[in-house]
């Protein structure tokens, strides 16, 4: 895991360095970004020699890589011990006037702060407030403890033990029980143009596939996102993630040329695209005219081929193959019964069955699956935001992927 741990200016620095020498020892990749005050307790070689990186305070050093804001983006884990009250007042107000700054804004990883002061700073109603804004934003806070303090004081504010901060910092850490698994995700919806003007497509955001894609990659997993067309603002954390690459594409045609490629290499396939299943037969070379159509228009569709089904045809051994499955039940069957019966055509090792209508599943953020074998069985069913389906998913795939 790529842990980024920050040392702010405090007499508990000392402390850090049994912090980053136990997750070293872990087998993490560790990098220090101390501020200027924190070096004055614990020097740049201290921090290069038990982390085994270069060190360095400054938004200046080692440009060429964006420094100042890839450390952030590749963290897995961010942890800021000691967090002095100036520090957590900078975090909270969302200041970035140095190296830790640039980095914590950077970040979409989960972040541990272990904040360390007097225990009239630690009181006051400005540090109070700094610790509810950044709880509402996610940070988990630890501590502070309650001891003897620098100068003879006793009460909260004692920064907490190296073990117990490490032991919450990985359990906030996100699973990488897919570090090493290749991924190819496919999301958004299909367009087939009738003329340059107009196409038929689909009412999907893409939301669901984009948060599959971004379970995986924060799951440890290298992942290529197949795009289809997303909503505005759908892409979110995916577009910066180290571990997504993005590939965009507009027909099925396309997709499915996109995704044969990816898929030659990958451990896991996942279509949760919307695909078109006609195309026009023949796309006209300019606007058709309503002066044109004589009173109406009708358009010759031509079936475009079923993706899942011959990623499924040329999988290879060990190919872990997971389809989406949008329903709409007809009178008299069920959602499931409709699931089952594509899920027996497609022979996808999962299907994630929702029901879709004018209200439900399409452009929402929250969905309700049901995740079929292809023999048909119930191994899970989630119901909430699709981040949390997606989640779900990964978790029956990693349970697939451990048994082979």
């Amino acid at each position: 895991m790529f842990v980024v741990v920050g040392v702010t200016g405090g007499i508990a620095a000392y402390k850090t360095v049994h912090l980053v020498r136990l997750l070293v020892k872990g087998g993490h990749e560790v990098h220090v970004v101390p501020t200027e005050d924190a070096v004055r307790f614990v020097g740049l070689p201290t921090w290069e020699s038990i982390s085994r990186h270069p060190v360095t305070t400054s938004v200046h050093d080692d440009v060429a890589r964006v420094r100042h804001v890839s450390l952030g983006q590749s963290a897995d884990l961010v942890i800021v011990a000691p967090a002095t009250a100036n520090s957590l007042a900078k975090m909270a107000a969302g200041l970035a006037d140095d190296l830790l700054g640039t980095t914590l804004l950077a970040t979409t990883a989960p972040v541990v702060v272990a904040p360390a002061m007097h225990t009239e700073m630690w009181r006051h109603p400005s540090t109070q407030a700094n610790i509810a804004t950044l709880s509402s934003r996610g940070v988990t806070i630890v501590g502070p403890a309650e001891g003897e303090l620098t100068g003879g004081d006793s009460g909260p504010g004692r920064m907490t033990e190296p073990e117990e901060i490490l032991r919450v910092a990985l359990a906030a850490a996100p699973s990488a029980d897919l570090a090493g698994v290749s991924v190819v995700v496919s999301a958004g919806g299909t367009r087939e143009p009738i003329d340059p003007v107009r196409f038929i497509g689909n009412r999907s955001s893409g939301r669901q596939g984009v948060a599959v894609a971004l379970a995986a990659a924060e799951r440890g997993a290298e992942v290529t996102l197949v795009a289809a067309h997303l909503d505005a603002g759908v892409l979110g954390d995916a577009q910066a993630h180290p571990r997504v690459r993005i590939a965009h594409v507009g027909t099925a045609g396309e997709l499915a040329e996109a995704m044969t490629d990816a898929a030659a290499a990958a451990d896991v396939v996942v279509m949760a695209a919307a695909v078109a299943d006609y195309r026009v037969a023949e796309v006209a070379p300019r606007k058709l005219a309503k002066e044109d159509a004589d009173g109406g228009l009708t358009l010759h569709l031509v079936q475009n081929d079923d993706i899942l089904a011959g990623l499924v045809r040329g999988r290879r051994p060990g190919q872990v193959i997971v389809g989406f499955a949008a329903e709409t039940p007809g009178e008299g069957e069920t959602l499931l019964e409709r699931g089952r019966r594509k899920a027996a055509r497609k022979g996808a090792d999962l299907l994630a069955v929702n029901e879709v209508g004018w209200s439900v599943g399409f452009e929402s953020t929250d969905n309700a699956v049901s995740l079929l074998t292809a023999d048909g069985d119930v191994v899970a069913e989630v119901a909430g935001s699709k981040r949390a389906v997606a989640d779900a998913l990964w978790d029956e795939v990693n349970g697939i992927l451990n048994k082979q």
